[in-house]
């Protein structure tokens, strides 16, 4: 599939991720991840491998579009945090709003 990252044109594909990803150690994932294999890679840190382009010529947002197009899990570590901190009623509140007061 044909994605643009930094105004780049690159064919990727799910097999071809995996591949480039595959004996690459993962940073901790404080922010946006990709699930690749069993690994959660910073988005960042795939975009890297897979384009060769340094992180800073790119938006994490650009490539989380491409691995989600391509079909893979992207999630927000901070997101589950906040959620995880959140009793059930909390999260369940949280997830319907605020009433409006009258």
């Amino acid at each position: 599939m044909r994605c643009v990252i930094a105004g780049v044109a690159f064919d990727l594909t799910k097999d071809g991720v995996v591949a480039a990803m595959k004996g690459v150690k993962a940073e901790p994932a404080t922010g946006v991840y990709v699930i690749v294999g069993r690994g959660h890679y910073p988005v960042k840190q795939v975009g890297e491998v897979v384009t060769g382009q340094d992180r800073r010529d790119f938006t994490a947002t650009e490539v989380a579009r491409a691995m989600t197009r391509l079909g893979f899990t992207v999630r927000d570590a901070a997101a589950e945090a906040a959620a995880r901190e959140l009793t059930p009623l909390e999260a369940a509140s949280a997830m319907l709003g605020t009433p409006m007061s009258a």
